[in-house]
C-alpha cells in the first residue's frame, strides 16, 4: 500500500473527489515536471515566483540567486511557503458552456523552507538538478566556480504537507444535454522536445543535448 502525507492545513473542498495524498503519486508528478510557482509573503505583500524544481527523497529543491526573495527571502522570513505544480493534459469540451473543463495532474505543498550551506551538498544538489533537466549533462560541463557556488542559493522543503488532484475524464455533461448536436469529448494535450537550436556563436557542432524524460 502507498504511503499517506500529513493531511494539508488547508485540504482539498472543491472537487474533493479529485484529491490524494498519496505520497507516491506526489513524487511522480514533481518528478515529471520542471517548473513550480512559489507563492510566499512578505513584508505584507504576497508574491508568486515561478521557478524549476527537483526532487531527492522525501525534500523538493529550488534554487535562485543566494540573495533572491524566493531562497534567502524565505528562508529569512521563516514562515510557510506554498508550492505549486500543474501539468495541463488537455481541454475537455462538453456539450454546454457551464460543464466545459481541464484535464490536468497537480500538486500543492506546504512547508518551511530551510537552506543548504555545506558547499559539497550544494555541489551534489546542482549535479542533481542539470541532470534532470538534461540528463548526463553535468560531467561534460566547465566545471563550477568558488564564487558561483556562493552566489547561488539552495533551499528546501520536507514534502510531508502536500495534497494532489488530477482529472482524466471526458465531459460530464447533463442527462438532459445528452442530445444535443454538438461534439463533446477531450482534445489531449501531449508537450514535446523539438529539434535543437544550437547557438550560432559556435563554430563547430556538438553532440545534441539528451531531453528530460527522453525514452
Amino acid at each position: 500500500m502507498s504511503a499517506s502525507l500529513q493531511t494539508p492545513t488547508s485540504t482539498v473542498k472543491r472537487g474533493a473527489n479529485r484529491a490524494s495524498y498519496d505520497v507516491e503519486l506526489v513524487h511522480k508528478i514533481l518528478d515529471d515536471t520542471l517548473l513550480c510557482h512559489i507563492g510566499q509573503q512578505m513584508n505584507g505583500q504576497v508574491f508568486v515566483t515561478p521557478t524549476c524544481h527537483w526532487r531527492e527523497g522525501d525534500y523538493l529543491y529550488w534554487h535562485a540567486h543566494s540573495k533572491a526573495r524566493n531562497t534567502h527571502g524565505a528562508v529569512k522570513e521563516g514562515q510557510k511557503v506554498c508550492i505549486n505544480v500543474c501539468e495541463l493534459d488537455g481541454l475537455v469540451l462538453a456539450r454546454s458552456a457551464f460543464h466545459h473543463s481541464v484535464n490536468y495532474r497537480s500538486v500543492t505543498l506546504f512547508g518551511v523552507p530551510e537552506p543548504i550551506e555545506d558547499y559539497d551538498e550544494k555541489m551534489r544538489h546542482f549535479k542533481l538538478f542539470v541532470d534532470k533537466v538534461s540528463p548526463n549533462r553535468w560531467d561534460s560541463l566547465r566545471p563550477v566556480k568558488d564564487i558561483e557556488v556562493k552566489a547561488t542559493g539552495l533551499v528546501r522543503i520536507k514534502i510531508e504537507e502536500a495534497s494532489v488532484k488530477v482529472r482524466a475524464q471526458g465531459a460530464l455533461d447533463d442527462d438532459e444535454d445528452f442530445d444535443w448536436p454538438v461534439w463533446a469529448g477531450v482534445l489531449p494535450l501531449e508537450k514535446q522536445w523539438q529539434a535543437p537550436q544550437q547557438n550560432d556563436d559556435q563554430t563547430q557542432d556538438y553532440p545534441a543535448p539528451t531531453a528530460p524524460h527522453a525514452k
